[in-house]
């Protein structure tokens, strides 16, 4: 399964720095509402979802609004720069041509200091591009 999960992801070409990702905040608690600041609650992988990175859109191809439409329900969409998530040990690895995920994160049950370092910091790094007119 792994191999198989390996060479498609091959199949696609690496991000440059330069490239632009989105986030779809799903869950109204992920955006501060006094600040309008994307919270680090984004940025957590679940374990108990399986997850093996924290899914982005590349914005090449994805609008902020395409993106938030995939969902049923979408409180905003946060834009992040390929390069800011390298610059913190982490990668981009795209596995279609319009999605990606952002890997390397622990899960916080493994190292809880670690998850909330990575997180904070890519909320930091995030800024909010589009917010739906009413929820």
């Amino acid at each position: 399964m792994n191999e198989q999960k390996f060479s498609n992801q091959a199949e696609f070409e690496p991000l440059p720095n330069r490239a632009i990702v989105y986030r779809a905040l799903l869950r109204k608690p992920w955006i501060n509402e006094d600040t309008e600041l994307v919270e680090s609650e984004a940025y957590y992988l679940r374990k108990n979802k399986n997850e093996q990175g924290i899914s982005v859109n590349i914005a090449s191809v994805c609008s902020p609004e395409e993106c938030a439409a995939r969902f049923r329900t979408c409180y905003g969409v946060a834009r992040l720069e390929v390069g800011g998530i390298r610059e913190l040990g982490l990668d981009v690895i795209p596995d279609s041509i319009s999605h990606a995920q952002i890997a390397g994160l622990p899960y916080a049950e493994d190292d809880p200091e670690m998850a909330d370092l990575l997180a904070d910091l890519l909320a930091q790094q995030s800024q909010i591009v589009w917010k739906p007119s009413q929820i």
